[in-house]
Parts: structure tokens; C-alpha cells; sequence
């Protein structure tokens, strides 16, 4: 019975809450626009060469990892 128990707290400890998935689906779209900025007509213009780099690196580095770790309550 403990066993059963402790089991299904371990379970409950892996699903993620309405805010993991809004912020990873801001991180999504944050990756989806970096590309979309990178891939405009000069290549050497400030959104090809500047701004879309630091919205990939914010997305990957800042915006995905907290969607991760960030914990939910448990109304969430």
C-alpha cells in the first residue's frame, strides 16, 4: 500500500501545468519568429544579423529552461 502510494506521488511530481505549457509555447513562437527575422532579404541588416540571434538566444537559453523547471501549484 505504501509502495502504491509513493508511486503515485512520483507520478504526479512529473505532470506539468497550464504555465510550463504557455511558456513553452511563448518559447515556440519566439524560436519560430528568430528564424522567420533571420531568414528577411539583407543578410547583413539589423534583423538578419542582430535581432534574430538575440530572440534564438533568449528563447533557448531563458524562455525553454524556465518552461521546464519552473514549478506549478497544484490548482494549476
Amino acid at each position: 500500500m505504501a509502495k502504491a502510494k509513493q508511486q503515485s506521488k512520483k507520478v504526479e511530481a512529473l505532470i506539468i501545468g497550464k504555465k510550463n505549457i504557455y511558456l513553452f509555447l511563448i518559447g515556440l513562437a519566439s524560436i519560430a519568429l528568430g528564424f522567420i527575422l533571420m531568414a528577411q532579404p539583407p543578410v547583413y541588416g539589423f534583423l538578419s544579423r542582430t535581432l534574430a540571434p538575440i530572440i534564438l538566444v533568449i528563447a533557448y537559453l531563458v524562455i525553454i529552461p524556465i518552461a521546464i523547471m519552473i514549478k506549478s501549484e497544484k490548482g494549476d
